[in-house]
Protein backbone atom coordinates (compact mmCIF):
# COMPACT_ATOMS: atom_id res chain seq x y z
CA UNK A 1 0.00 0.00 0.00
CA UNK A 2 1.32 3.54 -0.92
CA UNK A 3 0.80 6.34 1.19
CA UNK A 4 1.67 9.93 -0.41
CA UNK A 5 1.06 13.42 1.52
CA UNK A 6 0.19 17.05 0.57
CA UNK A 7 2.97 18.80 0.24
CA UNK A 8 2.35 22.08 2.49
CA UNK A 9 4.08 25.74 2.79
CA UNK A 10 6.65 25.82 6.06
CA UNK A 11 5.50 27.84 8.90
CA UNK A 12 1.74 27.47 7.72
CA UNK A 13 -0.59 26.14 10.48
CA UNK A 14 -1.64 22.88 10.51
CA UNK A 15 -5.71 22.27 10.19
CA UNK A 16 -8.14 19.97 9.28
CA UNK A 17 -6.03 16.31 8.89
CA UNK A 18 -7.75 13.17 6.73
CA UNK A 19 -7.45 10.53 4.97
CA UNK A 20 -9.07 9.04 1.90
CA UNK A 21 -8.21 5.59 0.39
CA UNK A 22 -8.24 5.66 -4.46
CA UNK A 23 -9.02 1.61 -4.45
CA UNK A 24 -8.24 1.61 -7.79
CA UNK A 25 -4.43 1.73 -6.91
CA UNK A 26 -4.70 1.03 -3.52
CA UNK A 27 -2.76 4.35 -2.39
CA UNK A 28 -3.66 6.35 1.01
CA UNK A 29 -3.86 10.28 0.42
CA UNK A 30 -3.16 12.15 3.44
CA UNK A 31 -5.26 15.43 3.15
CA UNK A 32 -3.55 17.96 4.66
CA UNK A 33 -5.25 21.81 5.06
CA UNK A 34 -3.29 24.91 6.58
CA UNK A 35 -4.47 28.20 7.17
CA UNK A 36 -1.92 30.86 6.64
CA UNK A 37 -0.87 32.88 9.11
CA UNK A 38 -2.21 35.91 6.93
CA UNK A 39 -5.80 34.11 6.78
CA UNK A 40 -5.44 33.09 10.60
CA UNK A 41 -5.11 36.72 11.61
CA UNK A 42 -7.92 37.67 9.51
CA UNK A 43 -9.52 34.95 11.14
CA UNK A 44 -9.04 36.05 14.33
CA UNK A 45 -12.21 36.86 16.12
CA UNK A 46 -13.68 33.75 17.31
CA UNK A 47 -17.04 32.45 15.39
CA UNK A 48 -20.34 33.65 17.39
CA UNK A 49 -22.37 31.43 15.46
CA UNK A 50 -22.25 27.46 16.13
CA UNK A 51 -24.41 24.61 15.07
CA UNK A 52 -24.46 22.29 17.35
CA UNK A 53 -25.56 18.30 15.16
CA UNK A 54 -26.32 14.90 15.81
CA UNK A 55 -25.93 12.02 12.80
CA UNK A 56 -27.14 9.09 13.71
CA UNK A 57 -24.25 6.17 14.13
CA UNK A 58 -25.22 3.15 11.37
CA UNK A 59 -22.10 1.05 12.94
CA UNK A 60 -19.07 2.55 14.31
CA UNK A 61 -19.03 6.49 15.82
CA UNK A 62 -15.32 6.60 14.61
CA UNK A 63 -15.76 5.68 11.50
CA UNK A 64 -18.37 8.14 10.85
CA UNK A 65 -16.46 10.61 12.66
CA UNK A 66 -13.25 10.27 10.31
CA UNK A 67 -15.76 9.55 7.02
CA UNK A 68 -17.57 13.29 8.38
CA UNK A 69 -13.93 14.80 8.62
CA UNK A 70 -12.90 13.77 4.93
CA UNK A 71 -16.12 15.28 3.87
CA UNK A 72 -15.70 18.17 5.60
CA UNK A 73 -12.12 18.54 4.48
CA UNK A 74 -12.64 17.93 1.05
CA UNK A 75 -15.93 20.25 0.48
CA UNK A 76 -15.76 23.00 2.95
CA UNK A 77 -11.97 22.94 4.53
CA UNK A 78 -12.51 26.31 6.07
CA UNK A 79 -15.56 25.09 8.64
CA UNK A 80 -13.97 24.31 11.75
CA UNK A 81 -15.25 20.93 13.06
CA UNK A 82 -15.33 19.46 17.08
CA UNK A 83 -16.68 16.38 18.69
CA UNK A 84 -19.27 17.62 21.47
CA UNK A 85 -18.92 14.69 23.96
CA UNK A 86 -22.03 13.73 25.61
CA UNK A 87 -21.85 11.01 28.35
CA UNK A 88 -24.35 8.42 28.79
CA UNK A 89 -27.06 10.07 30.45
CA UNK A 90 -30.45 8.66 32.13
CA UNK A 91 -32.85 7.87 29.60
CA UNK A 92 -36.30 7.28 31.38
CA UNK A 93 -39.03 6.59 29.65
CA UNK A 94 -40.29 7.35 26.32
CA UNK A 95 -43.23 9.83 27.86
CA UNK A 96 -40.86 11.69 29.74
CA UNK A 97 -38.74 12.36 26.71
CA UNK A 98 -41.76 13.32 24.63
CA UNK A 99 -42.74 15.88 27.81
CA UNK A 100 -39.45 17.23 28.28
CA UNK A 101 -38.45 17.42 24.44
CA UNK A 102 -41.64 20.53 24.55
CA UNK A 103 -40.06 22.32 26.93
CA UNK A 104 -36.68 22.10 25.84
CA UNK A 105 -36.32 24.99 23.45
CA UNK A 106 -38.32 27.81 25.47
CA UNK A 107 -36.23 26.78 28.17
CA UNK A 108 -33.12 27.23 25.92
CA UNK A 109 -34.76 30.32 24.63
CA UNK A 110 -34.47 31.63 28.50
CA UNK A 111 -30.98 30.35 28.85
CA UNK A 112 -29.46 32.29 25.44
CA UNK A 113 -31.58 35.02 26.68
CA UNK A 114 -30.05 35.23 29.93
CA UNK A 115 -26.42 34.63 28.63
CA UNK A 116 -27.01 37.60 25.90
CA UNK A 117 -28.14 40.05 28.59
CA UNK A 118 -24.99 39.53 30.71
CA UNK A 119 -22.87 39.94 27.78
CA UNK A 120 -24.67 43.12 26.58
CA UNK A 121 -24.41 44.52 30.45
CA UNK A 122 -21.05 43.67 30.29
CA UNK A 123 -20.51 45.55 26.89
CA UNK A 124 -22.52 48.95 28.60
CA UNK A 125 -19.98 48.84 31.81
CA UNK A 126 -16.85 48.49 29.53
CA UNK A 127 -18.27 51.50 27.51
CA UNK A 128 -18.66 53.82 30.13
CA UNK A 129 -15.58 53.34 30.78
CA UNK A 130 -13.93 53.29 27.93
CA UNK A 131 -12.62 50.48 28.11
CA UNK A 132 -12.55 47.10 25.53
CA UNK A 133 -14.55 43.89 26.69
CA UNK A 134 -12.50 41.51 27.74
CA UNK A 135 -12.59 37.94 26.70
CA UNK A 136 -15.55 36.02 28.13
CA UNK A 137 -14.34 32.52 30.21
CA UNK A 138 -15.70 29.72 31.58
CA UNK A 139 -13.27 29.10 34.56
CA UNK A 140 -10.64 30.57 32.94
CA UNK A 141 -11.46 28.93 29.44
CA UNK A 142 -12.74 31.67 26.30
CA UNK A 143 -16.30 30.35 25.54
CA UNK A 144 -15.18 29.22 22.46
CA UNK A 145 -12.86 26.67 23.85
CA UNK A 146 -15.40 25.80 26.23
CA UNK A 147 -17.95 25.26 23.54
CA UNK A 148 -15.59 23.61 21.11
CA UNK A 149 -13.88 21.30 24.01
CA UNK A 150 -17.13 20.51 25.84
CA UNK A 151 -17.03 18.03 28.70
CA UNK A 152 -19.96 17.03 30.96
CA UNK A 153 -19.24 18.49 34.77
CA UNK A 154 -20.45 15.37 36.60
CA UNK A 155 -20.29 16.85 39.86
CA UNK A 156 -22.70 19.50 39.26
CA UNK A 157 -25.11 17.33 36.81
CA UNK A 158 -25.00 13.88 37.87
CA UNK A 159 -25.76 11.51 35.05
CA UNK A 160 -27.65 9.65 36.33
CA UNK A 161 -30.05 12.15 37.84
CA UNK A 162 -33.57 12.57 35.37
CA UNK A 163 -33.04 14.71 32.28
CA UNK A 164 -36.07 16.32 34.05
CA UNK A 165 -34.34 16.93 37.17
CA UNK A 166 -30.99 18.39 35.55
CA UNK A 167 -33.00 20.82 33.32
CA UNK A 168 -35.06 22.14 35.94
CA UNK A 169 -31.58 22.77 37.96
CA UNK A 170 -30.45 24.59 35.11
CA UNK A 171 -33.11 26.52 34.61
CA UNK A 172 -33.72 27.28 38.38
CA UNK A 173 -29.90 28.53 38.79
CA UNK A 174 -30.11 30.73 35.97
CA UNK A 175 -33.54 32.15 36.93
CA UNK A 176 -31.54 32.91 40.07
CA UNK A 177 -28.68 34.68 38.46
CA UNK A 178 -31.00 36.58 36.32
CA UNK A 179 -32.95 38.05 39.29
CA UNK A 180 -29.87 38.96 40.90
CA UNK A 181 -29.18 40.57 37.79
CA UNK A 182 -32.20 42.85 37.90
CA UNK A 183 -31.35 43.65 41.81
CA UNK A 184 -27.75 44.60 40.49
CA UNK A 185 -28.73 46.84 37.88
CA UNK A 186 -31.53 48.49 39.66
CA UNK A 187 -28.98 50.03 42.08
CA UNK A 188 -26.84 50.71 39.89
CA UNK A 189 -28.89 53.07 37.46
CA UNK A 190 -30.46 54.41 40.39
CA UNK A 191 -26.92 55.99 41.40
CA UNK A 192 -26.69 56.89 37.63
CA UNK A 193 -29.67 58.58 37.77
CA UNK A 194 -29.53 60.98 40.30
CA UNK A 195 -26.03 61.70 39.01
CA UNK A 196 -27.50 62.31 36.08
CA UNK A 197 -30.22 64.39 37.41
CA UNK A 198 -27.45 66.34 39.41
CA UNK A 199 -25.97 67.17 36.54
CA UNK A 200 -28.25 68.31 34.30
CA UNK A 201 -29.18 70.95 37.33
CA UNK A 202 -25.44 71.89 36.86
CA UNK A 203 -25.12 72.18 33.06
CA UNK A 204 -28.92 72.83 32.01
CA UNK A 205 -30.80 75.85 31.27
CA UNK A 206 -30.06 78.68 33.95
CA UNK A 207 -34.73 78.03 34.02
CA UNK A 208 -33.47 74.74 35.91
CA UNK A 209 -30.11 74.45 36.91
CA UNK A 210 -28.42 74.90 40.29
CA UNK A 211 -27.69 78.21 40.46
CA UNK A 212 -24.97 77.85 43.51
CA UNK A 213 -22.20 77.90 41.43
CA UNK A 214 -22.69 80.82 39.85
CA UNK A 215 -23.33 83.23 42.66
CA UNK A 216 -20.88 84.10 45.03
CA UNK A 217 -21.01 85.91 48.80
CA UNK A 218 -20.75 88.95 47.21
CA UNK A 219 -23.63 89.04 45.11
CA UNK A 220 -25.95 89.11 47.30
CA UNK A 221 -27.24 91.60 50.18
CA UNK A 222 -29.47 90.57 52.66
CA UNK A 223 -30.39 92.46 55.31
CA UNK A 224 -33.46 93.34 57.72
CA UNK A 225 -35.01 95.74 54.69
CA UNK A 226 -33.30 94.35 51.88
CA UNK A 227 -32.94 91.46 49.80
CA UNK A 228 -31.51 90.55 46.52
CA UNK A 229 -33.04 88.40 44.11
CA UNK A 230 -32.13 86.49 40.93
CA UNK A 231 -33.61 86.94 37.96
CA UNK A 232 -33.11 84.97 34.61
CA UNK A 233 -33.81 86.90 31.47
CA UNK A 234 -34.69 85.60 28.21
CA UNK A 235 -31.10 85.97 25.88
CA UNK A 236 -32.74 88.43 23.58
CA UNK A 237 -34.80 90.58 26.51
CA UNK A 238 -31.75 92.45 28.16
CA UNK A 239 -32.32 95.89 26.92
CA UNK A 240 -35.66 95.14 27.67
CA UNK A 241 -35.00 93.86 31.10
CA UNK A 242 -32.01 96.53 32.14
CA UNK A 243 -34.52 99.67 30.84
CA UNK A 244 -37.51 98.37 32.86
CA UNK A 245 -36.81 96.31 36.44
CA UNK A 246 -36.55 99.60 38.44
CA UNK A 247 -39.64 100.51 37.60
CA UNK A 248 -41.31 96.98 38.11
CA UNK A 249 -42.28 98.02 41.80
CA UNK A 250 -41.24 100.25 44.10
CA UNK A 251 -38.23 100.63 46.19
CA UNK A 252 -36.44 99.06 43.70
CA UNK A 253 -32.39 99.81 44.17
CA UNK A 254 -31.66 101.99 41.55
CA UNK A 255 -28.36 100.46 38.73
CA UNK A 256 -28.44 97.19 41.21
CA UNK A 257 -28.87 95.15 38.70
CA UNK A 258 -25.71 93.05 37.67
CA UNK A 259 -25.24 89.97 35.39
CA UNK A 260 -23.96 87.17 36.36
CA UNK A 261 -23.53 84.23 33.90
CA UNK A 262 -25.62 83.60 30.30
CA UNK A 263 -26.03 80.45 27.97
CA UNK A 264 -27.52 80.13 25.23
CA UNK A 265 -30.78 80.41 25.94
CA UNK A 266 -30.88 82.97 28.98
CA UNK A 267 -28.74 85.30 31.02
CA UNK A 268 -28.57 85.30 34.90
CA UNK A 269 -29.13 88.95 36.73
CA UNK A 270 -29.21 90.09 39.99
CA UNK A 271 -31.51 93.00 41.38
CA UNK A 272 -31.75 94.42 44.92
CA UNK A 273 -34.81 95.69 46.55
CA UNK A 274 -36.82 96.30 49.49
CA UNK A 275 -37.62 92.99 51.33
CA UNK A 276 -41.68 94.15 51.63
CA UNK A 277 -42.25 94.43 47.81
CA UNK A 278 -40.38 91.04 46.48
CA UNK A 279 -43.73 89.75 46.27
CA UNK A 280 -44.79 92.16 43.90
CA UNK A 281 -41.75 92.54 41.72
CA UNK A 282 -41.79 88.48 41.20
CA UNK A 283 -45.65 89.05 39.60
CA UNK A 284 -44.49 92.32 37.43
CA UNK A 285 -41.91 90.66 36.34
CA UNK A 286 -43.44 87.54 35.13
CA UNK A 287 -45.94 89.57 33.42
CA UNK A 288 -43.02 90.69 31.48
CA UNK A 289 -41.69 87.51 30.91
CA UNK A 290 -38.65 87.63 33.17
CA UNK A 291 -38.19 84.38 36.17
CA UNK A 292 -37.44 85.24 39.45
CA UNK A 293 -35.56 81.92 40.88
CA UNK A 294 -35.98 81.35 44.16
CA UNK A 295 -32.61 80.81 45.73
CA UNK A 296 -30.69 81.19 49.56
CA UNK A 297 -27.04 81.40 49.53
CA UNK A 298 -25.89 79.52 52.32
CA UNK A 299 -22.17 78.21 52.38
CA UNK A 300 -22.97 74.90 54.34
CA UNK A 301 -25.63 74.12 51.54
CA UNK A 302 -23.04 74.49 48.97
CA UNK A 303 -20.34 72.30 50.59
CA UNK A 304 -22.86 69.57 51.16
CA UNK A 305 -24.19 69.32 47.70
CA UNK A 306 -20.28 69.26 46.46
CA UNK A 307 -19.79 66.16 48.47
CA UNK A 308 -22.97 64.27 48.02
CA UNK A 309 -21.98 64.72 44.38
CA UNK A 310 -18.54 63.34 45.04
CA UNK A 311 -19.77 60.52 47.28
CA UNK A 312 -22.29 59.79 44.25
CA UNK A 313 -19.43 59.53 41.95
CA UNK A 314 -17.46 57.41 44.10
CA UNK A 315 -20.62 55.00 44.95
CA UNK A 316 -21.07 54.43 40.86
CA UNK A 317 -17.62 53.59 40.11
CA UNK A 318 -17.62 51.40 43.21
CA UNK A 319 -21.16 49.73 42.27
CA UNK A 320 -19.79 49.66 38.16
CA UNK A 321 -17.15 47.65 38.98
CA UNK A 322 -18.55 45.39 41.42
CA UNK A 323 -21.70 44.84 39.33
CA UNK A 324 -18.72 44.47 35.92
CA UNK A 325 -17.30 41.99 38.24
CA UNK A 326 -20.13 39.84 39.07
CA UNK A 327 -21.22 39.91 35.09
CA UNK A 328 -18.04 38.46 34.11
CA UNK A 329 -17.68 35.14 36.49
CA UNK A 330 -22.12 35.40 36.18
CA UNK A 331 -21.50 34.72 32.03
CA UNK A 332 -19.60 31.89 32.61
CA UNK A 333 -21.79 29.91 34.80
CA UNK A 334 -24.53 30.94 32.86
CA UNK A 335 -22.62 29.84 29.33
CA UNK A 336 -21.80 26.52 31.29
CA UNK A 337 -25.01 25.98 32.57
CA UNK A 338 -26.63 26.82 28.62
CA UNK A 339 -23.71 24.27 27.22
CA UNK A 340 -24.96 21.49 29.47
CA UNK A 341 -28.58 22.10 28.74
CA UNK A 342 -27.62 22.20 24.48
CA UNK A 343 -26.17 18.16 25.92
CA UNK A 344 -29.53 17.58 27.28
CA UNK A 345 -31.11 18.29 24.52
CA UNK A 346 -29.08 16.82 21.65
CA UNK A 347 -29.34 13.71 23.87
CA UNK A 348 -33.27 14.06 24.10
CA UNK A 349 -33.64 15.05 20.51
CA UNK A 350 -31.31 12.49 19.10
CA UNK A 351 -33.24 9.49 21.13
CA UNK A 352 -36.26 10.57 19.78
CA UNK A 353 -35.08 11.26 16.56
CA UNK A 354 -33.22 8.00 16.13
CA UNK A 355 -34.63 5.56 18.56
CA UNK A 356 -32.89 3.27 21.45
CA UNK A 357 -30.45 2.60 22.44
CA UNK A 358 -28.79 5.82 22.18
CA UNK A 359 -26.47 5.56 18.90
CA UNK A 360 -25.28 8.65 17.61
CA UNK A 361 -22.43 10.92 16.41
CA UNK A 362 -22.60 14.75 18.45
CA UNK A 363 -20.50 17.42 16.90
CA UNK A 364 -20.16 21.30 16.23
CA UNK A 365 -19.67 23.22 13.38
CA UNK A 366 -18.82 26.89 12.71
CA UNK A 367 -19.56 27.23 8.79
CA UNK A 368 -18.91 30.48 6.93
CA UNK A 369 -22.46 31.71 5.23
CA UNK A 370 -21.52 31.12 1.99
CA UNK A 371 -20.24 27.13 3.38
CA UNK A 372 -23.80 26.71 5.21
CA UNK A 373 -25.35 24.85 2.00
CA UNK A 374 -22.34 22.94 1.38
CA UNK A 375 -21.91 21.54 4.83
CA UNK A 376 -25.82 21.05 4.93
CA UNK A 377 -25.47 18.61 1.95
CA UNK A 378 -22.73 17.00 3.80
CA UNK A 379 -24.30 16.42 6.96
CA UNK A 380 -27.43 14.79 4.87
CA UNK A 381 -25.50 12.37 3.09
CA UNK A 382 -23.74 11.17 6.18
CA UNK A 383 -27.15 11.32 8.37
CA UNK A 384 -28.22 7.74 6.10
CA UNK A 385 -32.06 8.69 5.04
CA UNK A 386 -33.84 7.03 3.01
CA UNK A 387 -36.47 8.69 3.08
CA UNK A 388 -34.47 12.11 3.81
CA UNK A 389 -36.71 14.94 1.13
CA UNK A 390 -39.44 13.71 3.43
CA UNK A 391 -38.26 15.84 6.86
CA UNK A 392 -37.35 19.09 3.83
CA UNK A 393 -39.81 21.85 5.01
CA UNK A 394 -42.07 22.18 2.07
CA UNK A 395 -44.18 25.47 1.49
CA UNK A 396 -47.64 23.06 2.24
CA UNK A 397 -46.29 21.24 5.63
CA UNK A 398 -43.21 20.85 7.82
CA UNK A 399 -43.19 17.40 7.57
CA UNK A 400 -42.06 15.04 10.04
CA UNK A 401 -39.55 17.50 11.54
CA UNK A 402 -42.21 19.31 13.25
CA UNK A 403 -42.41 16.80 15.48
CA UNK A 404 -38.88 17.24 16.85
CA UNK A 405 -38.42 20.51 18.66
CA UNK A 406 -35.38 22.70 17.04
CA UNK A 407 -34.37 25.99 15.36
CA UNK A 408 -37.77 25.68 12.73
CA UNK A 409 -34.93 23.97 10.04
CA UNK A 410 -35.96 21.00 8.71
CA UNK A 411 -33.22 18.01 8.44
CA UNK A 412 -32.92 14.33 8.40
CA UNK A 413 -30.66 14.87 11.65
CA UNK A 414 -30.45 16.47 14.78
CA UNK A 415 -29.76 20.27 14.42
CA UNK A 416 -29.64 23.47 16.23
CA UNK A 417 -27.63 26.70 16.27
CA UNK A 418 -25.98 28.37 19.35
CA UNK A 419 -25.50 32.20 18.57
CA UNK A 420 -23.20 33.65 21.45
CA UNK A 421 -23.73 36.87 20.84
Amino acid sequence: MHVKTVCVKKHDLFQFPSTFTDKQTNTVFLSVYFISPRDQRKKGRMATRYWVVSLPVPNSASTLWNKLQEEISKHSFDTPLYRFNIPNLRVGTLDSLLSLSDDLVKSNNFVEGVSHKIRRQIDDLERVSGAVTSSLTVDGVPVDSYLTRFAWDEARYPTMSPLKETVDGIHGQVAKIEDDLKVRVSEYNNIRSQLNTINRKQTGSLAVRDLSNLVKPEDIITSENLTTLLAIVPKYSQKDWLSSYETLTNYVVPRSSKKLYEDNEYALYTVTLFSRVADNFRTSAREKGFQIRDFEYSPESHESRKQELEKLIDDQESLRSSLLQWCYTSYGEVFSSWMHFCAVRVFTESILRYGLPPSFLACVLAPSVKSEKKVRTILEGLSDSTNSGYWKTEDDGVGMAGLVAGDGDAHPYVSFTINLV
